[in-house]
């Protein structure tokens, strides 16, 4: 009689993990689809850096070959469209890093009046289109009198990224642990050594991970960009600019650089986080 009603018990569970584990595996199957289709343009710009086109058109499969590598320096305006974007990715990195810092650490842990209006004004900015918010720069620096160049797409970056990093920094520091920290000021660590021994080592991953952010946002950004640029280009403008007359196997291959340093970044952040855990 016993056995008899274990085995009532126990069929509906039996009958409830059946389905739990199809519905794991359609899960699982649509997530790799979609994993796929994101990379999908990836992979094809990986493959037609090495493609052997005889035209300036690079849409047609026309061979397989490796000199386009050794040609990357042919077009010396592409060289410097990637240098200008490099130098303002960085710049702007740096920056945005720093001041988005403080900004996390400000709005994660005190409360103070205006509080939930720059919070407010954090998330407008994220959500504004950048068409808007490419005009309005572009508006109030000719209203200043400001040249736009080289400069005027630094603030530009540094503003639209400053949010993220804030955002990002913020999350780490609202799940920290204060008692740790109280910890070290009780054994006699200052404000300041506190900080830099026990506080930032914290909340170090959010604010790698908010860097990262700002560059990959920098560096490919165009709307905002081709607003505040002025006579400077970039690598997302010069490839605007070329796909008039055809966009050589050269960007290709400068794309799957960039493409493979920002992973090679992402994979190394985080094998220090899970050696650091």
């Amino acid at each position: 009689m016993s056995t008899m009603t274990s085995q009532k018990t126990t069929a509906p569970a039996t009958r409830v993990r059946g389905g739990s584990r199809f519905g794991d595996r359609v899960l699982k199957a649509y997530v790799w689809l979609i994993i796929a289709w994101l990379f999908l343009p990836i992979a094809v710009m990986i493959v037609f850096g090495f493609n052997d086109t005889q035209s300036k058109s690079n849409v047609t499969w026309q061979g397989f070959t490796f000199k386009w590598w050794g040609l990357l320096g042919d077009y010396p305006e592409l060289t410097l469209a990637v240098e200008n974007s490099l130098k303002i990715a960085v710049l702007s990195t740096v920056i945005t890093t720093v001041i988005g810092t403080l900004m996390g650490l400000a709005l994660g842990r005190y409360r103070f009046r205006g509080q939930g209006a720059t919070n407010l004004v954090m998330f407008a900015a994220i959500a504004s289109p950048e068409l808007v918010m490419g005009a309005s720069l572009l508006s109030l620096f000719i209203s200043s009198g400001v040249q736009t160049g080289f400069v005027t797409v630094v603030v530009a970056h540094v503003l639209f990224s400053l949010s993220f990093v804030a955002i990002t920094v913020r999350a780490r520091v609202i799940g920290l642990d204060p008692s740790i920290e109280e910890a070290a000021r009780d054994l006699g660590a200052s404000t300041w050594v506190t900080f830099w021994r026990v506080t930032f080592p914290m909340i170090l991953p959010g604010v790698v991970a908010g860097a990262l952010l700002a560059f990959a946002l920098s560096i490919d950004d165009f709307v905002i960009t081709q607003f505040t640029s002025g006579a400077t280009q970039t690598f997302p403008l010069w490839i605007w600019g070329a796909t008039r007359i055809g966009v050589p196997p050269q960007v290709n291959i400068i794309g799957t650089l960039i493409f493979a340093i920002g992973v090679a970044i992402a994979v190394f952040n985080t094998v220090i986080s899970r050696r650091r855990t």
